[in-house]
This record gives structure tokens, sequence and C-alpha cells, in this order.
């Protein structure tokens, strides 16, 4: 497994989900992680990875808030010195077809899943920069390519997510900083697990490894690009979606 010993990493939205399978691989792989969330479900995951042996602590961050980040990053920097990962998870979904779809729907993913990432990155660049090395790696999504019915609003944020990284890449890569994104496909969640059990295998079916993701996979997936290891590999969006679509 590629080590991430010594590094300090940022996991937003890493309370559940793709986030927390993220936070346990990377603490699996010798980083301390700042799981960031305003769910104070994040308390919980903390506190059940560091009980497994994880270096991980919560802070209770409002993404769109541009001051509720810039003091969770002063306390990390006052803590440890240094930001060498920043995982940009956090997103929501407000799904309804377009013609219902309420300005209100789209701006809460906007603001989230798009806005909070610029805020966010916008916080932690310049500490990278400093350093001459970084890790950027944010979530884009299947639906960023192939778009789903009633998510024009999630679909349009997560293009845009791999657009950001095609773009910041450029400025990054003379600082050490290289910029990526994964593209997560059908992946088991609380959303998933809430659907019919004919959705489940219709969407199965449409995988050719023949399984759904999981958390865990998408944490070796960010792991990777993570990794020092990866350094010459920078503006991309990683697929990992078992093969259901073309790359």
């Amino acid at each position: 497994m590629y080590s991430l010993e010594g590094q300090i990493a940022i996991i937003t939205g890493g309370a559940r989900g793709i986030g927390k399978g993220i936070c346990e691989v990377f603490c699996k792989a010798g980083a301390t992680v700042a799981l960031w969330d305003v769910l104070d479900e994040g308390t919980q995951t903390a506190d059940q990875i560091e009980k497994d042996g994880g270096s991980i602590f919560f802070q209770k961050v409002d993404i769109t808030n541009k001051s509720s980040v810039e003091e969770a990053v002063s306390k990390i920097i006052s803590a440890h010195g240094k930001i060498d990962i920043l995982i940009n998870n956090a997103g929501v979904i407000r799904d309804r077809s377009f013609m219902k779809m309420s300005e209100e729907e789209w701006n809460t993913v906007i603001n989230i899943n798009l806005s909070g990432m610029f805020i966010v990155t916008k916080a932690v660049f310049p500490i990278m920069k400093e350093a001459g090395y970084g890790r950027i790696i944010s979530a884009s999504s299947i639906n960023a390519f192939q778009g789903a019915f009633g998510q024009a609003n999630y679909s349009a944020t997560k293009a845009g997510i791999s657009g950001f990284t095609r773009a910041l890449c450029k400025e990054g890569g003379k600082y050490g900083i290289t910029v990526n994104a994964v593209a997560p496909g059908f992946i088991k969640s609380l959303m998933s697990d809430s659907m019919p059990e004919e959705i489940i295998k219709a969407g199965i079916a449409q995988i050719p490894v023949g399984r759904i993701g999981t958390p865990e996979d998408m944490g070796y997936t960010y792991l990777f690009l993570a990794s020092k290891e990866a350094g010459f590999i920078s503006g991309i969006t990683l697929h990992a979606n078992g093969g259901a679509m073309p790359m």
C-alpha cells in the first residue's frame, strides 16, 4: 500500500459514505487526517477510526463559509505546521427534474459542491505553494460525463470540478502541487441502500466488474493520487466505476 506516513490531510465531508472510506484508508496509510464536516456524526467517525489506531481529529467546518474554513486551516497549521493533502469530497444532491427545480435547489448544490470547493482550495493552496508540495483531489462524478435525469444542478457542479482540476493543475505544477479529480460510479451508500432492490440490480447489471463499488474502493483510488509516487499525474479525472462507461 502507498504510504502517507507523516503527512497531514484534510478530507471534507468525511463523516460518512465515500468520505469516511477515504479517512479510513488514509489513516491506515499513516496520514494524520483532519475530518471536516457539518455533521456531528463526524465525531463518532473520528472516534471509531482512532480506536482502530488511526491518527484523526474532527473539525466542524462549513465549507461555504470563508471564516469557518480559514479558522480550521489556522488551527491545523498551529498544531501541525503544514497541509500536504486536500480532498474536496463534500457535496450534496437536490435532485428534481429541471422544470420543477427551484432556484434554491440549484443554488444549494452550486454553493456546496462548487463554491465550497473553491473556498477550501483557496485557503489551502498558498500553504502548499510555500511548502513546494501538495496533492489536491476533488470529487467529480460519472454523471458529470453521462448526465442523469433530475441532476442538472449536480451534474453541472461535477463537470465544473473536472474543468477546475484541468485549469488549476497548470498553476500548481511549478510549485510541486498536483491537482486531480475522481469520478465515482455506482457506490454503496445510505442513498443506494434506500433504493428498491430491482433498481440496484439494474444498476449493477451495467457494471462490467459485476458489483457495486464501496467507499473503501474509492479510498484506495484517492490514496493512489495522493501518494508521492503519483507525482507525474496531474489534471486528470480518474474514473472509478467498474467499467460502466468509456474513459
